[in-house]
């Protein structure tokens, strides 16, 4: 299948096509290093030479950084934002963003997230204050009319993770802004990437990413990211990075700005192989529904064909078995690997009830979708054949 094939699948939002020449290029100019390096160089200095007390351009790597600068620089330009930011991990991201506001404050989330995420607003957020209330937002006037008086920030992810469930980004912001002027919405893009959508288009405020995943790609880097357009924001979480010390260090900043110039190439293929992982697995006997919100039979897929510009390699399904049987097709693949994360090169599968998603409610969990027989699979980006025998073997391992 060619990527020509799969714009036939209907996305009607414009990929930019500045994309590509601006990963390669913003932020990248040799005339800024001494040796008119090509590639940017890794700066690992923890200090730097002040031409006078308190006249430099960097001063402590905490509060800013030559290599980590270039990255921003390059991700604001992909979003299409005036500011970029870089963390430590994408939490570290959440915890600087949630450090905007305090003790006496309210965060409106949607009830599917990451499970670190859903983890950090009960127990970490809720210790110092922070009010968190999780709600489905397939209705956006019933989830925005949940805001209350002291709602500062509302928290989306879009798709999200694991059951890739799409919110309507536009409509959530508009109508949340409406009711509070002050409202800060937030989308977590981190399976998208701004390559396939744009939340700051469609009225989001801060941008957040886990740069761990297809940011950077090789699953070798642990960072997070944001893209901002407003400037007291951005001066706001400037300063909470520099005083909580959640920075990335110089050498994970070079990887992930090596990472940035093959984004396009990369999701590209992420998609073709996505789809056809969820068209085969639509049609196979032992898997009882798959959730891709590029296949028609997705129950928001027409949201998703107007919000987004395609899709990149997340796909969830639900078997037709049991616990025993999960675990037995997870051990018997052989080329996907068993493990946790998202967004590499290598295809990964894994059973959020156990892994990524053990530390949500089992309450919860049982909502939202998340039961022993469903399977979360991120399709890197080996040929699809293999792939797709790989996924033949282990389901039909699973039958008595």
């Amino acid at each position: 299948m060619s990527f020509d094939e799969n714009k036939n699948v209907g996305f009607k939002k414009p990929i930019d096509p500045h994309f590509g020449t601006k990963a390669c290029h913003v932020g990248q100019e040799p005339d800024q290093w001494g040796y008119m390096d090509a590639v940017p160089p890794i700066c690992m200095s923890s200090t730097f030479k002040q031409l006078e007390p308190a006249v430099t351009k960097f001063e402590y790597g905490r509060g800013g950084n030559p290599s980590r600068q270039c990255l921003e620089q390059c991700l604001a330009s992909l979003e299409g934002a005036k500011y970029g930011m870089c963390f430590a991990t994408g939490l570290g991201a959440l915890t600087c963003i949630t450090s905007l506001i305090g003790t006496g404050d309210h965060v409106l989330c949607v009830d599917d997230l990451y499970g670190g995420t859903n983890r950090y607003f009960r127990n970490i957020a809720a210790k110092n204050g922070i009010e968190s209330t999780f709600l489905n937002a397939d209705d956006p006037v019933k989830f925005v009319a949940a805001m209350k008086p002291n709602t500062k920030i509302i928290w989306l992810e879009s798709p999200t993770n694991p059951t890739l469930k799409i919110w309507d980004i536009e409509k959530i912001s508009e109508l949340a802004k409406k009711k509070s002027k002050d409202i800060i919405v937030v989308v977590d893009n981190t399976f998208l990437t701004p390559y396939f959508q744009k939340p700051l288009e469609l009225g989001a405020d801060i941008v957040m990413y886990s740069a761990t995943k297809y940011l950077n790609g090789h699953s070798d880097v642990i960072m997070g990211a944001a893209t901002l357009n407003d400037d007291k924001i951005y001066e706001q979480l400037r300063f909470n990075l520099n005083t909580n010390g959640i920075v990335p260090s110089p050498f994970d900043c070079y990887l992930v700005n090596r990472s940035l110039k093959t984004l396009n190439i990369r999701m590209e293929q992420h998609m073709k192989n996505g789809l056809a992982v969820g068209r085969f697995l639509e049609s196979h006997p032992d898997v009882e529904k798959v959730l891709h919100p590029g296949l028609p039979s997705y129950p928001k897929h027409e949201l998703a064909l107007r919000q987004m510009s395609g899709y990149g390699g997340m796909v969830s399904f639900y078997h037709k078995y049991g616990l025993q049987e999960s675990k037995t097709f997870l051990k018997k693949l052989k080329v996907f690997t068993l493990a946790e994360s998202l967004g590499g090169h290598k295809s990964l599968a894994e059973l959020p009830c156990i892994m990524t998603h053990a530390s949500v409610p089992p309450d919860h969990r049982a909502l939202i979708g998340i039961t022993d027989n469903f399977i979360r699979l991120s399709v890197g980006l080996e040929s699809s054949p293999d792939l797709l025998n790989d996924l033949d073997q282990a389901l039909r391992s699973m039958r008595k």
